[in-house]
């Protein structure tokens, strides 16, 4: 009787080892490791396996693109975060911390599309009352398929009859295949199921939004491989208990990753905002010192965000640098700049730097906003309440010019702001805080 043989996999990115390991050499994550059986998938013999396209290769200028029409969803800001609409037969996954909203955004998306064809909500982890109840808290009245069932192999048998449009699964985790064996939402069910969803929705043109659950560590639950097998990454950001929501795509192979949309979280579900600008920036009578407004871009759109800092003497030997939405590394650098280059003494005071409205930023063009409100928080001084500004930073203190310059100003002027602070009125840091302040 052959002996029964066991694979040891990362519950954290999947990786199979033949023997148990203190520590994943993929990821590095300790006590990761879980036993499952060791499956050999049956031969196929000498049949001949079918491609989804036919039996033969087709040539590019062939190809029939009308398929692949975009499905608008009436809601302007998610389409812009897809690339223009969903894209038949594309996966998109969906996470986001508990109660950020990616359940009530699903339905939403669902009532949006099921009049152009058939929608199934697949919900694996409310009943089909439960979903009816969140339709009714919705106004949501369209007709959209519920089907509450866990064995995704049985529904995919049904979806074959059915044809679908697109499909939502809520959740990922909560599915499970009878030729896995392995529980719903292991590592294995995780990743077996997703392939079982990406081969259907390339062979039919299905649309397919996948929730997925996060992790501690704010990761998306599963292997990183699930990441790598959907088309898009879209992402909940921000506080969930808060009134807005950030969706940020993080992958999409159809359209950019650099746009977001913001969403405001009502009785009646989520609503876009069409400004963010109005939303990221306060609006006060005087601001105080530590605060500029940034002209950013994110993606195509240019926002304004505000930028505070505080500044005091540290009680300790080390001084505290905390960066809140902003890159601890560049935060470093602009300080090192300010000692330097702008005769600033801050080695012997706590920093702490953040964003306010929960955006983070990334690009070096808010370099400038920075460096300004940590001098008017060290001088406590506060800067004019009509002044923007933009510019990287370099380590000579020189101001360096940054894309999209004319659209910044023009998102600035709109929104009643008249100073602008830029690399091309500033040649280095310092003409622009004496300027300032």
């Amino acid at each position: 009787m052959a002996k029964a043989r066991s694979v040891y996999s990362c519950s954290a990115c999947g990786f199979e080892s033949p023997r148990w390991l203190g520590r994943c050499p993929q990821c590095e994550a300790w006590n990761s490791f879980d036993e499952r059986p060791f499956t050999v998938a049956p031969a196929r013999g000498k049949s001949r396996s079918v491609s989804r396209n036919g039996d033969a290769p087709t040539p590019l200028h062939e190809i029939d693109v009308t398929r692949v029409a975009r499905i608008r969803t009436g809601m302007p800001e998610f389409d812009a975060v897809l690339g223009g609409g969903i894209v038949p037969g594309s996966l998109i996954l969906l996470g986001g911390a508990p109660g950020a909203g990616k359940s009530t955004l699903a339905l939403q998306v669902a009532a949006q599309i099921a009049g152009r064809g058939p929608v199934v909500y697949l919900c694996g982890e409310e009943s089909a009352a439960q979903i009816k109840l969140r339709a009714g808290r919705l106004h949501v009245d369209a007709p959209i398929l519920v089907l509450a069932e866990t064995n995704l192999r049985a529904t995919l048998d049904q979806l074959e009859r059915i044809a679908p449009l697109a499909l939502i699964v809520d959740s990922i985790q909560t599915v499970w295949l009878p030729e896995s064996e392995s529980y719903a939402g292991s590592i294995t069910q995780v990743r077996d199921a997703t392939q079982a969803l990406m081969e259907f929705s390339k062979r039919t043109g299905c649309a397919t939004l996948i929730v997925g659950h996060v992790t501690k560590d704010g990761a998306i639950a599963g292997p990183r491989l699930l990441e790598h097998l959907v088309d898009t990454v879209l992402y909940f950001e921000g506080d969930a208990n808060g009134e807005y929501r950030i969706l940020r795509a993080y992958k999409n192979r159809f359209g950019s990753i650099d746009e977001i949309c913001v969403f405001a979280m009502h009785d009646t579900g989520l609503r876009e905002v069409a400004n963010p600008s109005e939303l990221f920036v306060a609006q006060r009578a005087q601001r105080p010192s530590g605060s500029c407004i940034v002209a950013s871009i994110l993606g195509s759109r240019p926002v304004l965000i505000e930028v505070q800092a505080l500044v005091g003497e540290t009680s300790y030997g080390t001084p505290r640098r905390l960066a809140n939405n902003v890159d601890q590394q560049r935060l470093a650098m602009i300080l090192a700049v300010l000692e330097r280059r702008a005769g600033m003494q801050l080695g012997s005071h706590d920093v702490y730097v953040s964003v306010a409205g929960g955006l983070r930023v990334v690009e070096p063009a808010a370099d400038l906003g920075i460096a300004l409100a940590i001098a008017s928080a060290f001088r406590n001084v506060a800067l004019p309440n009509d002044v923007v500004a933009f510019g990287e930073v370099g380590l000579s203190g020189e101001l360096r010019p940054v894309s999209a310059a004319a659209r910044r100003e023009a998102e600035a002027r709109k929104l009643g702001y008249a100073g602008i602070v830029s690399p091309a009125n500033a040649p280095d840091i310092s003409a622009a805080i004496q300027r300032m302040l």
